[in-house]
């Protein structure tokens, strides 16, 4: 007998408690009789499918097409590729429907034909989606269907341009034993579906459930066989969308589209750092900019922080939009020099964007200091640099390209690690710091002056006024 992991796909001969491939526990359910080992004979390629030089092969075959969504194009790598296969995967709810139904309606205003194969909601669900965000076009053939074989007849009968499958695990074949979504039907499905996709050369995408653990479901052999995984995040209360690419075998890897989740649609967002700074223009103390970046691309988001002295024994530690392990290190390390320890702490970020990479270290430690002095820090300040358990300000990727975005938006002052500007053209404008350690950046955005350090540790200094 054999038993095959509900969660990886991985066969094993005898029952175990825990898959050895994915390390799930309970996962292991018997399929059947162990398959035998098959000798496969050498044969003749045919005609068309012989060897040849790599010079002589037809590079063109290849190129990515636009599809009018920039934001969709520019994770993609330029566009759909005729034949490649795109998984997409995301939380329920978050807009995957939303945003293909557009990509396959601009594709039929282009003078293609887009076949939607919807098996989660009826036909009449997804017109009344299509008329609320105008994508009514006559070139666009919907069909409800979750049958696996009628799927490849319709797709060799209408010819379509570009295909849209939602979902895959709502697709099975009845030539397969298993439920709509597990390992087997799963598997098949997607092999048939990649197959006639290569066969007729139909860009197509296909719409992945995820794991409560965030990956997505059904076997790890799902994304192996898929030309490009594409995952689209979001808080539901936030209008701010995001697309990443964990594999694309036709472009960069790290790429992030935004978007803007409307009552009319989706829409992308070529400029998205204006969502993630505060409207007001008064310097409030516990604030301070920096700079992000998703893929290659720098956004500018706003670190807001909170102290007030807490009222129960314990005191509390609450984050948004930022990473609680390193904004408790951020604490540990600021502590030394601000009363943070018996003091309720908060940190967030404006705007629903989350950061977690470590160049946002020195902004929430410098954020943190200006809410316990309760002291606004330099007006149009932003901060980049990594933290150290020592208080030490080390350099990050990318600064040029980072302190080009902040000058853009009219930031005039940052603080960067010392050693951080060598090769790096400062924008014209700005006027940039380099400090080595905490104490010292706190020095120059709260007084203005290297020479004076004062001690904060205690009440604030009496006659020191925040600097213009």
């Amino acid at each position: 007998m054999a038993y095959t992991c509900t969660e990886c796909g991985h066969s094993n001969p005898k029952w175990l408690g825990r898959c050895p491939q994915c390390q799930a526990w309970g996962t292991l359910e018997e399929t059947g009789p162990a398959a035998t080992s098959v000798r496969t004979k050498a044969k003749a390629a045919p005609a068309g499918r012989r060897a040849a030089p790599i010079t002589g092969v037809d590079g063109t075959l290849a190129r990515a097409r636009p599809t009018g969504v920039g934001e969709f194009d520019r994770v993609l790598g330029g566009g759909l590729v005729p034949g490649a296969v795109i998984l997409l995967a995301g939380e329920p709810g978050v807009g995957k429907s939303t945003l293909l139904l557009d990509v396959a309606a601009r594709a039929a205003r282009a003078s293609a034909r887009a076949l939607y194969v919807s098996g989660e909601e009826s036909a009449g669900q997804v017109r009344l989606r299509a008329e609320r965000i105008g994508a009514l076009e006559d070139s666009l053939l919907l069909a409800a269907e979750t049958d696996l074989g009628v799927v490849l007849g319709m797709i060799d009968s209408e010819k379509p341009d570009l295909l849209v499958i939602d979902s895959v695990q709502t697709l099975a074949s009845s030539d397969v034993e298993g439920v709509p979504g597990g390992v087997t039907q799963v598997r098949e499905v997607a092999a048939g579906v990649i197959r006639a996709a290569k066969d007729h050369g139909i860009p197509t995408i296909l719409v992945g459930h995820i794991t409560k653990e965030g990956t997505v479901a059904g076997p790890r052999l799902l994304e192996h066989l898929v030309d490009v995984v594409c995952s689209f995040e979001g808080d539901r209360h936030s209008r701010l969308r995001l697309l990443r690419t964990t594999k694309n075998r036709f472009g960069p890897a790290d790429e992030v589209g935004c978007f803007d989740m409307t009552e009319t649609g989706i829409e992308s967002l070529a400029d998205p750092s204006g969502l993630f700074l505060s409207r007001s223009n008064t310097r409030a103390p516990g604030t301070c900019l920096a700079v992000s970046q998703e893929g290659r691309r720098p956004m500018v988001v706003e670190v807001q922080a909170l102290v007030e002295e807490s009222a129960a024994g314990n005191p509390r530690r609450t984050v948004s939009g930022v990473d609680g392990n390193r904004v408790a290190m951020n604490i540990a390390v600021t502590s030394k020099y601000t009363k943070l320890g018996k003091h309720d702490v908060f940190v967030a970020t404006v705007g629903g964007v989350r950061v977690s990479e470590p160049a946002a270290d020195l902004a929430v430690c410098l954020a943190l200091v200006s809410a316990a002095v309760d002291r606004p820090l330099y007006s149009r300040l932003v901060a980049i640099g990594e933290i150290s358990l020592s208080g030490e300000i080390r350099n990050v990727p990318n600064v040029g390209l980072r302190l080009a975005e902040a000058a853009r938006l009219g930031v005039t002052n940052a603080v960067v690690a010392r050693g951080a500007l060598e090769n790096v053209p400062v924008p014209a404008g700005m006027r940039v710091k380099e400090c080595e350690t905490v104490i010292d950046a706190i020095d120059v955005v709260l007084t203005g002056a290297e020479e004076t350090r004062p001690v904060w540790k205690g009440s604030r200094a009496p006659g020191q006024e925040a600097p213009v």
